[in-house]
């Protein structure tokens, strides 16, 4: 079973900016695509970003575009969410996610960890 971590989370006001972090293994790490889904209150989880691990590709939904920040440090095995410039509609919990490939994990055939709750006040 995959394991993955997420921390980071809390509260900030509009404007503000947050890094969420993922600690995975090393072997999940190393042979997945990596990224970030998150879901508010009645509302179905979406996708935020992804980054491959086999080319150095990043994927954003429009919504995060030049606010959000996929990155990984591989000495960590950890992956990370630079959010920045927060609006009151980015309020959800925040799921890392681990796929074989981008493709899968926007299909949802992937893992999830726990979730980390990010609140944006106005």
């Amino acid at each position: 079973q995959v394991q993955l971590v997420e921390s980071g989370g809390g509260l900030v006001q509009a404007g503000g900016s947050l890094r969420l972090s993922c600690a995975a293994s090393a072997r999940t790490f190393s042979t997945n695509a990596m990224g970030w889904f998150r879901q508010a209150p009645g509302k179905e989880r979406t996708f935020v970003a992804a980054l491959g691990w086999r080319v150095p590709t990043t994927l954003y939904a429009d919504s995060v575009k030049g606010r959000f920040f996929i990155a990984r440090d591989i000495a960590k095995s950890t992956v990370y969410l630079q959010m920045n410039s927060l609006k009151p509609e980015d309020t959800a919990v925040y799921y890392c996610a681990a796929a074989p490939s981008t493709t899968d994990m926007r299909a949802g055939n992937g893992y999830w960890g726990q979730g980390t709750q990010v609140t944006v006040s106005s």
